[in-house]
């Protein structure tokens, strides 16, 4: 019987978009033998009155778009009864997928962290019993420390860790988990690094001891630690970034390499140099590279598609190519479609509905109008007066002359004569 694979998988964001997809059906893959057991985790989001809808979201993800059914193994709360509880962490050891991601940092760990929680988890990574997948808050939660999002960012406490779960010293790996590095929400001011920005970033590592690092990963992207082969890859749009006392170490999509580089991670700073590529490091020469996936400079993939689609639709409407235009709506409409299920933790999905509903106005107004240009349309039949009109002028049949201009002025087109002869504009119809 062949062992159950031993996947830590740890995304920056996107857990539930088109841009995890390949990662979720590969780690899935590995577990062909057998249905697996997929559950996924509400406690991060557990305290938020809309928990049901995004447990939903989520099952109806791996459904449609991994092609695999999961289920909910619910811990909203630790306060939970007895039965509940133990049926909780009944379902959690013997899951071969596990997967946890949006909500609170900080509310996960009041409910996780005194109980069986950590050791399961810790349990499952070092036996071989599945796959566990965490993103976003719920990555905030594996290393030795956690950051406290919500109350740093929206309170305005001040920068501190608070203790993880430290599941990463299961196979010695020493520091915290910054998922969301590269984002850029807040357009005016600095939110990146899970939106500490470099300042508070900067107070936060002067905390630690040397030997603590702080493993940074951009949105929608995703590192993947397989403990049995002890190789680690970087998949997605981003990049895996390895920080120490302002040193870093970025690993780009595509990138394979030794899970020792994250254990013994000192040696890849022997250099002082900042943002060293992981190829000059002498012990990390067998690194794996693939060309490198589009990186979006922590922009949302889908507002980056929903920009080019809306140039593309501008494109056609100054063309007048309503079939081009037609197509960019539909697109636009199928791109939101494969975002349904997205846990969006700012307002993507709303500004890819109003660019939606921009596009299909505008089809309106132009349906009620028509695409050409109504010059365009009796242009040359004013041009052929005009001709008829420059001819009796010419031929001194002044009477018909103005006959035609004064049949064109009821038509609602002025014509102007001039020494190089005439021309028209349109002013309405009288």
């Amino acid at each position: 019987m062949t062992p159950s694979p031993r996947i830590l998988t740890i995304m920056g964001s996107g857990e539930t978009s088109p841009t995890m997809v390949r990662t979720h059906r590969e780690n899935i893959a590995r577990l062909a033998n057998k249905k697996p057991l997929c559950v996924i985790l509400d406690t991060p989001f557990g305290f938020q009155p809309n928990a049901d809808d995004i447990a939903h979201k989520a099952m109806e993800y791996f459904r449609v778009s991994i092609g695999v059914e999961s289920e909910i193994a619910s811990f909203r709360s630790s306060e939970i009864d007895n039965l509940e509880t133990e049926r909780f962490f009944s379902k959690l050891s013997t899951a071969d997928f596990v997967f946890a991601g949006p909500g609170s940092p900080t509310y996960a760990l009041r409910h996780w962290k005194n109980t069986q929680f950590p050791k399961i988890l810790a349990n499952k990574l070092s036996r071989g019993t599945g796959i566990i997948t965490f993103s976003s808050a719920a990555a905030l939660t594996l290393g030795s420390h956690t950051i406290p999002v919500y109350e740093i960012y929206k309170v305005g406490d001040e920068p501190d860790w608070i203790p993880g779960l430290d599941i990463l010293s299961t196979f010695g790996i020493k520091g915290a988990v910054i998922p969301h590095y590269n984002n850029t929400e807040g357009g005016n001011h600095d939110t990146r690094f899970c939106y500490l920005g470099e300042e508070r970033l900067n107070l936060m590592e002067s905390k630690l001891q040397s030997d603590e690092f702080i493993f940074g990963i951009d949105e929608h992207t995703a590192v993947i630690i397989d403990l049995d082969t002890k190789l680690v890859e970087v998949s997605g749009n981003g990049t895996f970034n390895i920080r120490n006392q302002g040193r870093q170490v970025t690993f780009e999509s595509g990138s394979k390499f030794p899970l020792g580089s994250l254990i013994d991670t000192g040696t890849l700073f022997k250099n002082s140099r900042i943002h060293r590529s992981p190829v000059d490091c002498q012990d990390t020469r067998d690194l794996v590279r693939t060309p490198q996936s589009q990186v979006h400079e922590g922009v949302s993939p889908l507002i980056v598609s929903v920009d080019g689609l809306l140039f593309l639709f501008d494109q056609a409407i100054g063309q007048k190519d309503m079939d081009a235009a037609t197509k960019a709506v539909l697109s636009l409409l199928n791109e939101i479609a494969q975002w349904q299920t997205e846990t969006f933790q700012s307002d993507e999905m709303d500004q890819a509905r109003f660019a939606l509903r921009s596009m299909i106005v505008r089809l309106g107004e132009l349906a009620a109008k028509g695409s050409s240009e109504p010059e365009d349309v009796f242009g040359p039949f004013v041009n052929l007066a005009l001709e008829l009109r420059t001819k009796a002028r010419q031929q001194q049949r002044w009477a018909e002359s103005d006959q035609i201009r004064d049949g064109l002025a009821v038509l609602g087109v002025e014509v102007r004569d001039n020494p190089d002869g005439s021309e028209w504009i349109s002013i309405g119809k009288k």
